[in-house]
């Protein structure tokens, strides 16, 4: 992943250096946009055509980077309607609306035609803090 949102970023300094109690979400969400958010949120995530959020589950490992890596395969519903061309990916702590954690642009853009299936399989999405 490319980068921690802002506000991930100043839950975790606020938690750290003002002692300010942080609960992690209990649940993420894989959302997938058309154009890419930022540190700020924004961007244009998919909608219509049987898209939904879909949950992630990440496993931490390794060290000099530690990774949180997605342990299982992310496959969204098969396509009703076009999703247009997916650029990036954002991990939400809700399945609608909800607070942008961490987002990335995809390796290659993929078109999500109808008919089609877009899945990430396990190990895909990797977060690391650097």
């Amino acid at each position: 992943m490319a980068g921690f949102s802002d506000y991930l970023e100043n839950k975790v300094l606020e938690h750290v250096f003002e002692n300010s109690a942080y609960t992690a979400p209990s649940t993420l969400y894989a959302a997938l946009f058309t154009v890419a958010p930022s540190d700020t949120g924004g961007g244009t995530e998919v909608s219509g055509g049987g898209y939904v959020r879909k949950t992630a589950a990440f496993t931490v490992s390794g060290t000099n980077p530690t990774t949180a890596t997605n342990g299982s395969a992310i496959e969204y519903p098969t396509a009703t309607a076009g999703y247009g061309t997916v650029v990036a990916v954002g991990v939400f702590d809700a399945s609608s609306s909800g607070n942008l954690l961490a987002y990335a642009n995809l390796d290659s853009s993929k078109v999500v035609s109808t008919g089609d299936v877009f899945r990430f399989n396990a190990g895909d999405l990797d977060i690391t803090l650097a």
